[in-house]
This record gives structure tokens, C-alpha cells and sequence, in this order.
């Protein structure tokens, strides 16, 4: 059995955004009780993570992280078109996650005590993101 859903996550720009709840509703009113969900956001300037979900500073220090090592307006990047995050959002982008591989146990996903899914927008300005997920199994 196949159930596929899309999900809507509107940003208020850079930053992390909890989609667990979201996620394990899908499975759940997907009817599967075992077997996989699959996680895809149709973006270029924005990405999905397995993170730790219990204390926030987590979330700043990737930010400090990322900022550290990709910085907006850096001159070595000559797409600016959209700002000067525009590039800078693109790299963060491919050196994270478009998608997630989540095992479904018991009609959820078994995600660890401490983890969570999020959306990592890597845009300063506010979007709307598109997620698909996929569940497939019994």
C-alpha cells in the first residue's frame, strides 16, 4: 500500500521548523502500520533534517555553523540574482538533505526519543515550502 501526501510549510525566512507532528500524522491516517516514509522537499534553498528535538541551542549552533562556513554575500559567488543569500542558501542546500528515510513501526515513524524532522529554510526572506511524503508498506 502507497499513501502520499503534500504538505504546506509557510517560513518567516531562516531558520528551523518542526515537522514531526506533521509527518506522523500522515503515517498515521496513511493506514500502514509498517514500513517506510519517505520525506522530499522540492526546493533548492531550503532542506530537511534528523535533529535533535530537545534543546534549541542545537538548531543556533548549526545556524552559527553554517553561517561560519557559507557566508551570505561572500564574493567567490557570482549567482546573486536573488541576493545575496541566494547562492549561499543553494550551497547550504546540497550539503544537507532534500529527503528523509523514516522506518515505520506500529503505524509511526520510529524516531528516537531526542529526534525530530525539520524543514532548514536557508532564505532570509519568508516562503512557502512544498514537502511530499510518501509512506509505503503493510
Amino acid at each position: 500500500m502507497i499513501a502520499r501526501e503534500r504538505l504546506t510549510v509557510k517560513t518567516d525566512g531562516r531558520g528551523t521548523y518542526d515537522l514531526s507532528a506533521d509527518v506522523q500524522q500522515v503515517v498515521a491516517s496513511s493506514g500502514i502500520s509498517t514500513g517506510m516514509c519517505h520525506i522530499f522537499i522540492r526546493h533548492t534553498s531550503a532542506s530537511l533534517m534528523l535533529c535533535e528535538n530537545a534543546d534549541p541551542a542545537v538548531m543556533k549552533d548549526l545556524e552559527t555553523f553554517m553561517s561560519r562556513r557559507i557566508p551570505d554575500g561572500d564574493p567567490m559567488f557570482t549567482h546573486t540574482s536573488e541576493g545575496p543569500d541566494d547562492m549561499p542558501a543553494h550551497v547550504r542546500s546540497v550539503l544537507t538533505q532534500s529527503d528523509l528515510n523514516l522506518p515505520v513501526e506500529q503505524g509511526s515513524c520510529a524516531l528516537g526519543t531526542w529526534q525530530g524532522v525539520y524543514l532548514w529554510e536557508h532564505r532570509h526572506a519568508p516562503h512557502s515550502r512544498q514537502i511530499i511524503v510518501t509512506v509505503q508498506g503493510e
